[in-house]
This record gives structure tokens, C-alpha cells and sequence, in this order.
């Protein structure tokens, strides 16, 4: 038995406004949605996110997430330059000492969303 993929599920009480977020900010691509934009799943290479809104058995006042999305990208200096000026900055990119650089953002729901590449 092997794991195959990681797709997480991030909620949101706004999925159709966050799925044009991480298009047209992000890249991704929408690959599905229910037609009351109550769930979405979205896509850029190799990666995948759905949005939903939240279950009705989870309490839910505002999106909190205890970490954050860490994306691996190959180029983090140029996805840097075209968001460190549309984007919400958590920290800006910097070369850390355990060997990644990176940068942080927070998208229009206030989850964290981090890109690193190894250095």
C-alpha cells in the first residue's frame, strides 16, 4: 500500500471568489464545481487544492489552519517578482539556513501559503 497524493481541502465561505484568487493571482486552473460554488477543485502542474465550503458538522467562524501549504516550486525568485506586489506578504524571500529559499503570502482567506525551492 502507497500513498498516492495530497489534495487538500481548504474551506471558505467565499469558494467562488477563491477559486478566481488562485486563478488569476496563482495560475491554477479550475477543474471542476458544484454549481452553487459550495465545492471547487483547482490545478497548476502538479499540484492540487479544493475549496469548499465548510461542512455543516465543523464549526466554522472564520478559515483558520494551524500551518500553512507549502509549495515546492523550481523558480521561487521569479513566482517572488510577480507576486510581491498583488499578494498579502507574510515574509519576503530569503535564504534560509536549512537550505531552502523561500517566501510567504496569505491569500484572500488568510491561509498561509508558503514557496520554497532548495537552494
Amino acid at each position: 500500500m502507497k500513498l498516492i497524493a495530497l489534495r487538500p481541502v481548504i474551506y471558505s465561505k467565499q469558494v467562488k471568489y477563491t477559486v478566481e484568487y488562485y486563478i488569476e493571482i496563482l495560475g491554477f486552473t479550475c477543474n471542476g464545481y458544484m454549481e452553487d460554488w459550495t465545492w471547487a477543485s483547482l490545478s497548476r502542474d502538479e499540484v492540487e487544492i479544493m475549496v469548499s465550503y465548510p461542512n455543516a458538522h465543523t464549526p466554522f467562524d472564520k478559515p483558520t489552519f494551524t500551518g500553512s501549504l507549502y509549495f515546492s516550486v523550481d523558480n521561487v525568485d521569479e513566482l517572488w517578482s510577480q507576486l510581491k506586489e498583488i499578494t498579502i506578504n507574510c515574509y519576503e524571500l530569503e535564504t534560509f539556513s536549512y537550505g531552502m529559499r523561500e517566501f510567504a503570502i496569505y491569500d484572500n482567506n488568510g491561509y498561509l501559503l508558503q514557496f520554497g525551492q532548495p537552494v
